[in-house]
C-alpha cells in the first residue's frame, strides 16, 4: 500500500482506491475517501473483456459506504456498469451527471445491452459461457429515474460534500468535477481535451487551486498532431482512396468522435464537387436516435455551433447535407466507392466489424482508425497490420487482410504538452494518474517528477502517484484552515460597527479638509502663497494623527474577538448568537429551569435581612397572606409558602443559561442554610424573647442602609458614570441639566437620562455601546445589586 505516514489519523488522510482504470484504459471507477465521506468517480466497463470480468472490481469494496457517485461522461468505459451498481449491489448513494450525459445515457446503454445480448448468444452456442446479460432494460429504466443532473458551473452540496462541474471537452456533456470535503479540494478531470474542435469547448481551468488532481494519462508523454494537420491528412487519404475506386471504413464510437468526423466530411464534400456523387454513410442506429440530443444541446457547444444555429441559417449544424444514414446493412448497396462511418469503434462486433471482414481482402480499400484503440480489441490488433483476421461470428474462420490501415487519431484526449500545461495552471501539490496503460503512465510520472524536481523537499514539492487497481493509496493531509461564517444578529452588529466606523472616518476627513481649506484661505488673504505639494503632505499627516488619537478600540476591524455559538455542520463553521440558532441551522434550543425546595427555621424578616446584606437589594414581587416572593439579581426566583407556620418552606427556581445563574443560586442556598447558625441572627434575635422580627428590623438595621440611597450618593454615582462616558466619548459627551446628557457622533445622537439610565438613540450599535458602559459603571459605583434599586435596572 502506498502511504506517506502509517501513523496518520485515518480520518485526516485522503484515501484513493482504484476499482478500475488504474494502469489500464477501460472500466474507469475510482473511490476517494476523506473525513468519513466517500465518493465514487465513474462506473464503466472494459471494452476488451466480456461478462462480469469487464466490470471494475466491485467485490473489493463495500459500495454501501459510497455517499455520491459522479459520472464524468457517457462513454461505455466510464458509465456502462452504472445500472448494475445501482440495481444489483449494496450501493445506496446519489448519482449525478450533466443534463446532456443523462439525455444520451439511456439510449447508449440500451444499445449496449442489445449488442452484448447478441454477442452472448453467439458465444453460448459453443462454449460454457453464460448468455445472460449483465443487466436488463428494466435496470436501465429504474436507474435512470434515480439519476440527478448538474449544470456546468453550478455547485451542489450534499451532506458536507461540495462539487462543481466544468467543461471537459472530449464529448458532449463531458465534465470534470471539482470536489471539496472539509476544506480539502480535489479535481477529477475524467477524459478531457484542451483543444477546441468543431463543436465542443476546450476543457476549462477551474478558478480555484485543487490540493489533489486526479487526471487521465491516456497518451502519456506522447504528442498529438494539430487538429488542422489531422483533418488535412484524413481528407487527403479518403480522397485518394475514392479516386482509385476503393471504399473507406471509419470505425467510431457512436457518439463523440462520430459527430466531429461527420462535420468534417460534410464540409469537405461541400467544397469538392467531384466527390458529391459519392455517398457518405453513417451506420449507427444509436447515433441516429441521439442526433436529436446534439441538435437540442447546441447551447453548451462552442461559438461556431451556436452562431451557425441562429435564425436565418439552417436549423442545426447536425442536419447534414451529404451524409446518409444506413438503417439496415442488408439493404446497403455496396456498389462502387463510398465512405462508411460505422460503430463500434473497437471493431469487436456490429456494423463496423461486418464491413471490415467484407472489405478486408481488397487492397484498394482503406480503414481509418480515428480513435484510441484499447489493448485486446480488434482495433488495436489491426494497427499491427496482421495478414489475417478472425471472423467475429466464427473464430475458426480466418479472413485475409489486404485492406490498407491508417491511424489518424481524433481521440479527444490531452497529449503530454497539453496535460503538463494544464497541471501547471491548476498547480496541485498531489497528482494521481489514472486512465492510461502502465507504460505511458509510467513515462508521464517520470516526466512530471523530472519537471518539478527542483521543488523536492520544499513546501512546494509536487508528488505524483500511479496506483494499480485495488492498491490503496493514502495521502496524509495536514490541518486545513476552515473559516467560520458570521451569521444573523452577530453579523448585523459587526456591519453596524463597520458602517459607524466608516461614517466617523468620513466625517473626520471632511472636517480636516474644511480646516485645511480655511487655513489656506487665511493664508491667501494675508498674501502668503501656497507652497506646492504642501497641501497633500498636510492632509496625510493630519489623517495619520487623527487615526492615532481618535481610533475607536471597539470599532470593527480585522482580528477583533467575537463571541457567539460556533456550530459545526458538515465541515461548515457558523458563528452566531443563541437566539439565531434555529433560523440558520437545523438545531433548536431549550430552556432548562432548575428548582429546589428547602426548609429553614427562621421567619421572612430575618431571611430578607440576610439576603439584603449580601445582595444589597432584592425585588419583592408578591407579599400577601399566602405567599411571599422575591427576585434576586434578576436571576433567582424565591417563593415562600406562608400557609405553613412552623418553618419557612422555600422554593428556589432559576434558568440554567449561564454559569453566573448557577453560582448565584448556590450563594442564595448557602445564605439560607446558614441563617439559623449565623452569629448575626443570634445577636439580632437575642433582644426579643418573642422573636418579634419587626422590632429586629427597626432596632438592628444599620443606619447606613437608608443613607446609602441618599441623593448625595446618587449625585456621586452619576458623576462616576459621567466620568466613564467622558473617557470613552471625549468631547462628544455634553452633560445637560436635570441629570441628562447627549452624545453626538457624526449624524447619530444619543440622549441619556442618568436617573433611570435610559438611552434614546436611533443607532442600535451606539445605543448598545452606551448602555454597556453605563451598566459597567453602575457595577463599579454600587456593590452587587444596590444600583438596581436606585436606578431601576
Amino acid at each position: 500500500m502506498n502511504t506517506e505516514n502509517q501513523d496518520q489519523d485515518e480520518s485526516e488522510s485522503f484515501k484513493f482506491f482504484g476499482l478500475g482504470g488504474c494502469n489500464e484504459v477501460g472500466r474507469s471507477c475510482h473511490i476517494i475517501e476523506y473525513k468519513n465521506k466517500v465518493i465514487m468517480l465513474d462506473a464503466g466497463v472494459h471494452p476488451a473483456l466480456t461478462g462480469h470480468s469487464s466490470f471494475p472490481f466491485y467485490d473489493e469494496y463495500d459500495l454501501s459506504k459510497v455517499d455520491i457517485l459522479l459520472i464524468s461522461h457517457f462513454h461505455l468505459d466510464h458509465a456502462a456498469s452504472l445500472p448494475y451498481v445501482m440495481q444489483h449491489t449494496t450501493f445506496k448513494g446519489r448519482v449525478f451527471m450533466t443534463h446532456a450525459t443523462k439525455a444520451i445515457y439511456r439510449w447508449l446503454l440500451q444499445d449496449f445491452v442489445r449488442v452484448t445480448s447478441i454477442g452472448a448468444g453467439s458465444r453460448a452456442e459453443g462454449s460454457d459461457e453464460t448468455s445472460t446479460n449483465l443487466y436488463t432494460d428494466d435496470d436501465i429504466i429504474s436507474s435512470f429515474d434515480r439519476i440527478e443532473t448538474i449544470d456546468y458551473h453550478s455547485t451542489m452540496e450534499i451532506d458536507g460534500i461540495r462539487f462543481t462541474a466544468y467543461h471537459a471537452g472530449h464529448v458532449l456533456g463531458a465534465c470534470m468535477y471539482f470536489v471539496e470535503i472539509g476544506g480539502l479540494k480535489v479535481l477529477f478531470t475524467g477524459d478531457y481535451s484542451r483543444e477546441e474542435n468543431r463543436h465542443l469547448h476546450a476543457a476549462e481551468v477551474p478558478p480555484t487551486r485543487p490540493d489533489i488532481l486526479i487526471t487521465e494519462s491516456t497518451f502519456g508523454t506522447g504528442t498529438l498532431e494539430p487538429k488542422a494537420d489531422l483533418e488535412k491528412r484524413l481528407v487527403q487519404n479518403i480522397h485518394a482512396t475514392l479516386t482509385k475506386g476503393g471504399r473507406v471504413l471509419m470505425p467510431v464510437f457512436s457518439l463523440g468522435n462520430a459527430q466531429e468526423l461527420l462535420l468534417i466530411l460534410d464540409e469537405y464534400w461541400e467544397k469538392n464537387e467531384d466527390l458529391q456523387n459519392i455517398s457518405v454513410f453513417f451506420a449507427s442506429k444509436l447515433a441516429r436516435k441521439c442526433m436529436a440530443v446534439y441538435q437540442t444541446y447546441t447551447s453548451i457547444m462552442n461559438d461556431n455551433i451556436r452562431l451557425s444555429s441562429r435564425i436565418g441559417q439552417k436549423s442545426s449544424p447536425f442536419d447534414f447535407k451529404y451524409i446518409k444514414s444506413i438503417k439496415d446493412l442488408g439493404k446497403f448497396s455496396d456498389m462502387g466507392p463510398s465512405v462508411v462511418v460505422a460503430s463500434p469503434g473497437m471493431l469487436q462486433a456490429g456494423v463496423s466489424r461486418q464491413l471490415l471482414e467484407k472489405w478486408a481482402p481488397d487492397p484498394k480499400n482503406l480503414v481509418v482508425m480515428t480513435g484510441y484503440s484499447v489493448e485486446g480489441t480488434m482495433a488495436k490488433d489491426l494497427l499491427n497490420e496482421p495478414h489475417t483476421i478472425k471472423s467475429a461470428v466464427n473464430p475458426d474462420i480466418t479472413i485475409p487482410r489486404r485492406i490498407n490501415v491508417s491511424e489518424i487519431s481524433f481521440a479527444a484526449h490531452v497529449d503530454f504538452q497539453q496535460n503538463s500545461e494544464f497541471i501547471e495552471k491548476v498547480a496541485p501539490s498531489k497528482i494521481i494518474l489514472v486512465h492510461g496503460d502502465s507504460v505511458p503512465m509510467g513515462r508521464l510520472k517520470s516526466a512530471l517528477l523530472s519537471k518539478y524536481s527542483a521543488r523536492k523537499g520544499t513546501e512546494q514539492e509536487v508528488k505524483v502517484f500511479n496506483p494499480k487497481n485495488c492498491e490503496p493509496l493514502k495521502i496524509p493531509i495536514k490541518g486545513l484552515r476552515v473559516a467560520a461564517r458570521v451569521l444573523g444578529t452577530l453579523a448585523e452588529e459587526q456591519l453596524h460597527l463597520l458602517k459607524a466606523e466608516i461614517e466617523n472616518k468620513v466625517a473626520e476627513s471632511n472636517l480636516k479638509i474644511e480646516e485645511l481649506d480655511d487655513e489656506e484661505n487665511e493664508k491667501m488673504e494675508i498674501g502668503q502663497p501656497k507652497e506646492e505639494g504642501k497641501e497633500d503632505d498636510s492632509k496625510v499627516k493630519e489623517g495619520e494623527d487623527t487615526k492615532t488619537e481618535n481610533e475607536d478600540p471597539d470599532a470593527f476591524k480585522t482580528g477583533q474577538l467575537m463571541s457567539g455559538v460556533l456550530v459545526s455542520m458538515d465541515f461548515d463553521l457558523d458563528l452566531l448568537q443563541l437566539q439565531d440558532l434555529h433560523e440558520y441551522t437545523q438545531l433548536s434550543t431549550s430552556i432548562v429551569k432548575s428548582k429546589m425546595s428547602l426548609k429553614i427555621n427562621a421567619d421572612i424578616t430575618l431571611m430578607k435581612w440576610h439576603l439584603e446584606q449580601m445582595f444589597g437589594f432584592i425585588n419583592i414581587v408578591n407579599d400577601d397572606e399566602d405567599e411571599w416572593e422575591c427576585i434576586i439579581m434578576d436571576m433567582i426566583d424565591l417563593l415562600v409558602d406562608r400557609s405553613k407556620t412552623d418553618s419557612l418552606y422555600i422554593t428556589l427556581e432559576w434558568i440554567n443559561d449561564n454559569l453566573m445563574s448557577d453560582s448565584m443560586a448556590d450563594s442564595v442556598i448557602a445564605i439560607l442554610y446558614s441563617i439559623d447558625s449565623s452569629p448575626a441572627s443570634v445577636k439580632l434575635s437575642s433582644r426579643s424573647h418573642n422573636h418579634n422580627h419587626d422590632n429586629i428590623e427597626k432596632e438592628s438595621t444599620p443606619p447606613t442602609k437608608k443613607s446609602a440611597h441618599a441623593n448625595s450618593e446618587i449625585s456621586s454615582r452619576i458623576h462616576r458614570i459621567s466620568s466613564l462616558l467622558k473617557a470613552q466619548f471625549g468631547d462628544s459627551l455634553n452633560n445637560l441639566e436635570d441629570n441628562k446628557a447627549v452624545i453626538t457622533i457624526g449624524k447619530n445622537e444619543a440622549k441619556i437620562n442618568y436617573l433611570d439610565l435610559t438611552v434614546d438613540c436611533g443607532s442600535r450599535v451606539l445605543r448598545d455601546r452606551i448602555e454597556n458602559i453605563i451598566k459597567r459603571g453602575c457595577g463599579l459605583a454600587a456593590p452587587l445589586s444596590q444600583y438596581q434599586e436606585v436606578y431601576k435596572i
